[in-house]
């Protein structure tokens, strides 16, 4: 049983439901998952809410310890937490690894909170009157994650958060759990007090009582478009700050003048690695001018050696869940029966994995029609589709046409037409000539238009602004030199 971690240790109950955890290579039950009540957010909220009051005062040299600690001990584990993240979201051990390093970055970020909650200061702004801003913790925040990064996503927000001085309650997917236990258990090793990182799995229940919840004062949610909306309705309602980052529908623009070999590998990568579950994966090849035929020809060549999946020298593995793999494959019958051309059916793709997985291979359509299911929805699987525009001012008008504005890319040699692009392009992440353009821990992860929610995107700079409010102190101080009598200046001067 995967149980919950609140208080700076496992919880002890007995649970009313809980869930079933699959081993996505094979198919079956690998274990369960407690499903938190109300009273057992209510319980890790309030041993949040405790920890909160000497947590909020710990020096930013003890805060800052404890994520060294914690980065060493996720550096020296990685490859364990690697396995976990591979035996329950499917993702081969490779990929998974190279998750953990990314959220590596965002654990390096949070170590320079010193630096980070430096305020600014103004001598002398009237006279003899000073005024400085600091940087003060929310209090209690919710973080609630995806099933696609059960290990990235929880450290894009976690480490942030608690550098900052905040308290945290995480409610990671159920489809994958454990990653959030191991990682509370890391940060308990690094030194941090109890109750700072709490953990409750579990469905809308455990959601909702966090959206409600009038202790909780922010939530950082990454989901679907239709939830993160949700999130940050109810969130907003109950008057928490939120930031909800929601889904996507990720455009690679390849220009005429594009290395189309490039451009192919990129297209493979990007939209088939992880099995397409990524929220920066790439769903569709916008093919400008002639280069269409060429394109999805060097696409169907490198679809055809993606090796799929269990074994250690396999590059896709199954999608999380069996309900979510007929889900995706639905679209694949959508496409053909809309018009699109089926160019490399992923049912028909060898698997070096058990029949009973929840496998489906590469996908390509070509000649799609922004009308189609296959191109309007978030499919969130290894589905690729080709649309066809006969110039730059097309893509660029299909791109910003589109409801999501996550990230995109083009392909081009051409300089003006890449810093063209960038400027007019209507998306949060901009990738030239670069596939999955995530930003760099020292930035922020955020989309626009119905992919966030909110005013602030993940980690970096935006994070710390989240998780932290601003106070402004104006201060006026008696002089000692003359027996700590006001000197006689007006108070408004």
């Amino acid at each position: 049983m995967i149980r919950h971690w609140i208080g700076g240790k496992p919880w002890d109950g007995t649970p009313e439901r809980q869930g079933d955890v699959y081993d996505p290579t094979s198919g079956k039950v690998a274990s369960q998952v407690a499903f938190a009540s109300v009273s057992e957010v209510d319980a890790a909220v309030a041993a949040a809410a405790e920890a909160f009051a000497s947590w909020r005062t710990a020096s930013l040299a003890q805060r800052s310890n404890v994520m060294f600690k914690f980065r060493e001990l996720l550096d020296e584990r990685k490859g364990e937490l690697a396995e976990i993240v591979s035996a329950e979201h499917g993702k081969v051990v490779s990929d998974a690894a190279g998750e953990i390093q990314r959220a590596l970055e965002s654990v390096e970020y949070a170590c320079g909170i010193p630096q980070l909650l430096k305020g600014g200061f103004s001598e002398n702004a009237s006279t003899r009157v000073d005024v400085y801003s600091i940087q003060q913790p929310v209090g209690v925040v919710g973080v609630i994650s995806p099933f696609n990064f059960p290990a990235m996503v929880p450290l894009w927000f976690v480490p942030t958060a608690i550098a900052c001085g905040n308290t945290v309650v995480l409610k990671p997917s159920e489809k994958d759990p454990s990653a959030a236990c191991f990682i509370a258990e890391l940060f308990a090793e690094a030194g941090l007090p109890g109750g700072v990182l709490n953990v409750v799995h579990g469905d809308k229940v455990a959601v909702d009582r966090l959206l409600e919840h009038p202790v909780v004062k922010a939530i950082s949610f990454v989901g679907s478009t239709p939830i993160a909306r949700y999130v940050y309705e109810t969130g907003t309602a109950h008057g928490k700050r939120v930031q909800a980052l929601g889904g996507a529908k990720n455009h690679m623009v390849v220009l005429p003048d594009a290395d189309l070999d490039l451009a192919a590998d990129a297209a493979v990568s990007a939209g088939f690695g992880s099995a397409g579950e990524r929220c920066m994966a790439i769903s569709v090849v916008v093919a400008v001018g002639d280069v269409g035929d060429a394109l999805v020809d060097r696409i169907r060549s490198r679809i055809a050696d993606v090796k799929v999946g269990s074994g250690s020298a396999c590059e896709m593995g199954p999608l999380v869940t069996g309900a979510h793999r007929d889900k995706v494959t639905s679209y694949l019958d959508a496409g053909v029966s809309e018009g699109a051309v089926l160019a490399v059916d992923g049912r028909d793709h060898p698997i070096d994995g058990d029949a009973g997985g929840f496998w489906l291979g590469p996908t390509l359509f070509d000649h799609v029609g922004t009308d189609m299911t296959i191109y309007t929805d978030e499919i969130f699987g290894p589905v690729l589709s080709v649309v066809r525009r006969d110039t730059y001012e097309e893509a660029v008008e299909l791109v910003n046409a589109n409801r999501y504005g996550n990230g995109t890319a083009i392909f081009t040699n051409d300089g003006g037409a890449a810093r063209r692009f960038q400027n007019e392009i209507e998306a949060g992440m901009v990738g030239v000539n670069v596939p999955i353009p995530v930003p760099v821990a020292y930035y922020s992860f955020g989309g626009w238009k119905e992919s966030l929610f909110g005013d602030s995107h993940a980690y970096g700079p935006h994070g710390v602004h989240f998780f932290t409010r601003s106070k402004v102190v104006t201060s006026r101080w008696l002089d000692p030199s003359h027996g700590g009598v006001n000197l006689g200046f007006p108070q408004n001067t």
